[in-house]
This record gives C-alpha cells, structure tokens and sequence, in this order.
C-alpha cells in the first residue's frame, strides 16, 4: 500500500480500504442469481436491452418512495456514480450520460470492474496535494447544488456513499439467503 505523504489524504484512503474490506465481505462468492434476484414485486434493477447492453432501470424524477433495488443494480449504481465521479475529477472533466454506463452483465464482472474503479480511484486520490484537497478546480462539474465541494469532501462522500451501498448489498444479500436459502456465506 502506498502512503500518501498528506494527512487528510491518508485518511480517506484509509477510509476507502476499509470500505472496500467490507465490499470484499459482502461480494465474496456472489453469483448472478444474487444479483439478479428482486427482494420486492416492484423493484429496480439490471437487464439486457435491445441490443444486449446490461442497461439499469432508472426514473426521472426518482418515484417515492424509490423502488427496492437488486444486487445488479445497486453494483451497477456504484460504478455509475463512481465512473461519474471519477472522469470529471481525474478524467475528462465532464461525467458520462447515464444510459452510456452500462452493467458489464455477471456478478463476477461487476465486482472486477468496481475493484478497477476502486483502483484508479485510490491511485488518482493518492497523488493530490493539500491544495488540490481544498480545491473545487477538479469537482465543478459535479451536481452537488449550487456550490461545488472542494476534492476532499467528494472524497470523503465517495467513502460514505461506497459504505451506504455496500451496506445495501449485504442487507439483499442476506435477505436472498434467508428468502431463497441458497446463497454462499460471505467472506
């Protein structure tokens, strides 16, 4: 592990890894049949479209209350956000639209392609200066109101939102083992 040589960026990586130990614990061993598996008669989720694109169900504006979700979605609203998140603050500097990200369709799949988020995320994270954690010259595009945050506190909300969806899986997944009974123990 690389240590960053600024406090606060230490800290949120730190913070990252141990969100990711969690999302390690809850996608140990999961299948397509878990992610795929609705925990409620209306909920969102991921599906081939016409032309066999894993595309995720989505309204605008968001219904209330919000659908329950699947794995699949919940996996393919991390890399949205994250992928969103990450091309405009390391990236291009513009985030992608929203029907261009697309589930990459297994569960093996979407947890390879959320580690390699993670990766370049944590890669990206590690070379910022206090400065640029000040700074909202890398997060303006982002739709947080009308006032962008500084780097790091859309850090910091990358880790809590990582954890708040993380949390999220491992609750359908646990509801999957006790609703279904077939569902492998994490970790």
């Amino acid at each position: 592990m690389t240590v960053a040589t600024e406090p606060r960026v230490s800290l949120l990586v730190w913070q990252l890894d141990l969100c990711w130990s969690l999302f390690s614990h809850h996608s140990a061993g999961l299948t397509d049949a878990e992610c795929l598996w609705s925990p409620a008669s209306a909920a969102w989720t991921v599906r081939p479209d016409a032309a066999g694109r894993w595309v995720a169900d989505w309204e605008v504006p968001e219904p209330s209350p919000v659908p329950a979700t699947t794995i699949g979605w919940l996996t393919w609203h991390v890399g949205f956000w994250w992928t969103s998140t990450y091309d405009v603050c390391f990236g291009s500097g513009a985030a992608p639209e929203r029907e261009s990200v697309v589930w990459p369709g297994s569960a093996s799949s979407a947890v390879s392609w959320l580690e390699e988020l993670k990766d370049s995320w944590r890669t990206a994270l590690l070379s910022v200066s206090a400065e640029e954690l000040d700074s909202t010259a890398r997060t303006a595009a982002l739709p947080f109101g009308d006032s962008p945050l500084p780097l790091g506190e859309v850090a910091a909300w990358v880790n809590f939102e990582l954890t708040k969806n993380v949390a999220e899986i491992g609750q359908t997944r646990h509801l999957y083992a006790l609703t279904v009974g077939s569902a492998p123990t994490p970790g």
